[in-house]
């Protein structure tokens, strides 16, 4: 069985989104092993200069990348990623599967993105789209999609 993680940086807090993971998470448990990895977001002032903002990328790069192996199917979420259907996701979850991967990561980074060295590993680029997102309902969109491609595959009634 696929081992399926998100791997971000940040906590949920809000309550409603915690449920709404909950869900997906428990819908998901007939397809995977599915797991959320959060990670710590590195502290700063309100308005952080260049450096500051590159020593927070490689920080928080550097506690993404310690959660990754190299045998790993990684994805990363990155706004010059690929848009890509739902339809597509599910036939790139079958494909990492097909080709022997026991686990598949997708990566959110925190307020500023990804480091470039993240990026460098993952074996893909995915975006949600040109719209920005609050991390916490990226993660449910993530979530809920990753379930959707499960429900594709599997010819499930979820997918309309």
């Amino acid at each position: 069985m696929l081992t399926v993680n998100i791997i971000c940086i940040g906590k949920l807090k809000e309550k409603y989104w915690v449920d709404a993971i909950k869900e997906y998470s428990k819908r998901l448990g007939a397809f995977c092993k599915f797991s959320i990895i959060e990670l710590s977001e590195c502290k700063t002032n309100q308005d952080p200069n260049e450096k500051q903002i590159a020593h927070i990328l490689e920080e928080e790069g550097k506690s993404i990348l310690s959660k990754i192996k190299p045998t790993d199917y990684t994805v990363a979420m990155c706004i010059e990623g690929k848009i890509i259907s739902s339809e597509d996701l599910s036939k790139l979850i079958d494909d990492v599967q097909i080709d022997g991967k026991s686990t598949m990561n997708f990566v959110i980074g925190g307020s500023w993105g990804l480091s470039d060295e993240v990026k460098k590993i993952a074996n893909y680029k995915m975006s949600m789209g040109k719209m920005t997102f609050p991390h916490q309902m990226a993660r449910v969109m993530l979530t809920e999609q990753i379930y959707r491609g499960f429900q594709i595959s599997s010819n499930g009634k979820y997918h309309k």
